[in-house]
């Protein structure tokens, strides 16, 4: 009787796509893996009671560790291929942007998605900007600086008020840093936000701007494994790091999630990632690899939230990915969404864990028809420039 009862449960519950339709396509867009922090990330003027600890590797470089995270995140990847033998010529597209930190990553993820299988990885030469990853340094878009400050400005209420809903995790950032100071351990001044010199962005300044990257800071010291006495000094827990990457998360409030600035920012990438889908023949994997900004532009695009153990909402994590999955149904294509990462803590353990969250695609669901899909997200983009 059990035994007819867990048969009968079984096939009641809810099958998973692939158990019934075919997986036809996979495209993601992902961070690169942890890295050391970038030249003035925790501003030079940020007092601290301690010393802040040395790095394996230069600035902004991507680190051994963060390496074998990246590892155990292809290997789990690797389900998306149809066998373990290495992937037949041009079924496996992988591309990154020209910083050092994400070729390094897309050669990680290579190695241990085929092993023994030479993927290539492709990017730019060094010194010519990519319109994918950098869209408003290329001026890619028809970005106008006026109209992002007053987008910006509407979403978030203000760059001020950005700063008051963020007083509680700044006081927390300060007793992590320990300098005792009643004005803070970062005085960056006044918040304000205005167009940028040359037009091709905006100038952020102040609180947020000033503690976003000391955050992020502490959080690559946690990830990369360092020894808790140096993890923020030695007052920085898992808890803490969550709490204070909500500052980290809020520089994205300012350059990539509101409707306007996800628009150009994700402008590019979200019509290569819908050409990619849409294509009568494509890879089966595309894999492209960027920044958090691209991560957080397209996610904003498609009108979600990134969660992820450990991290902050929109915070998003080393190696963390938005995936787009192309589905063979029975009367018609459809899309999936999904978010990819490894929890803060396996990261930090180099552990195999690995979370993929699906997502629900605002006014279409959990399996979006793939006209439907395209439609919704090409809306929401900026048209690129061509020349």
């Amino acid at each position: 009787m059990r035994l007819a009862l867990l048969l009968t449960a079984a096939l009641l519950a809810p099958q998973p796509a692939a158990a019934r339709d075919t997986l036809d396509r996979v495209v993601v867009l992902m961070r690169h893996g942890v890295r050391a922090p970038i030249a003035g990330e925790a501003p030079a003027d940020t007092k601290v009671d301690g010393q802040w600890p040395a790095w394996p590797v230069a600035p902004e470089v991507l680190t051994p560790h963060g390496a074998q995270a990246i590892a155990q995140l292809a290997r789990y990847d690797r389900r998306w291929l149809p066998s373990k033998a290495c992937p037949t010529p041009g079924s496996v597209r992988i591309w990154t942007n020209t910083a050092e930190r994400t070729i390094a990553t897309g050669r990680a993820y290579a190695d241990a998605l085929a092993p023994g299988c030479a993927l290539p990885v492709g990017h730019n030469p060094d010194g010519r900007v990519d319109p994918l990853f950098e869209p408003l340094r290329a001026g890619a878009t028809g970005f106008d600086a006026d109209k992002a400050v007053v987008a910006i400005t509407a979403y978030t209420g203000g760059v001020d008020a950005l700063t008051a809903r963020h007083a509680d995790a700044i006081r927390t950032l300060d007793r992590v840093l320990g300098c005792g100071l009643p004005a803070g351990c970062s005085t960056p001044g006044p918040a304000t936000l205005k167009p940028g010199r040359d037009g091709r962005g905006i100038d952020f300044t102040g609180p947020i701007r000033s503690t976003s990257g000391t955050a992020q800071v502490i959080l690559l010291q946690y990830a990369e494994g360092m020894p808790m006495p140096q993890v923020g000094f030695g007052r920085a827990d898992a808890a803490t790091i969550r709490r204070i990457g909500t500052l980290h998360a809020a520089l994205f409030d300012v350059f990539t999630r509101s409707p306007y600035m996800a628009a150009h920012q994700a402008g590019p990438l979200g019509h290569h990632m819908l050409a990619t889908l849409m294509a009568a023949t494509a890879p089966r994997l595309e894999m492209l690899i960027g920044h958090d900004t691209n991560v957080t532009a397209l996610g904003a695009a498609l009108g979600v939230d990134l969660d992820a153990p450990g991290f902050a909402r929109n915070d998003v994590a080393p190696g963390g990915a938005i995936i787009l999955k192309r589905w063979r149904g029975r009367k018609e294509p459809y899309v999936t969404l999904s978010y990819r990462v490894q929890p803060l803590d396996a990261i930090r353990s180099d552990a195999a864990t690995v979370v993929e969250t699906p997502l629900a695609i605002p006014g279409c669901g959990t399996r979006c028809p793939l006209d439907r899909f395209d439609t919704l997200l090409r809306a929401r983009l900026a048209p690129v420039v061509t020349e």
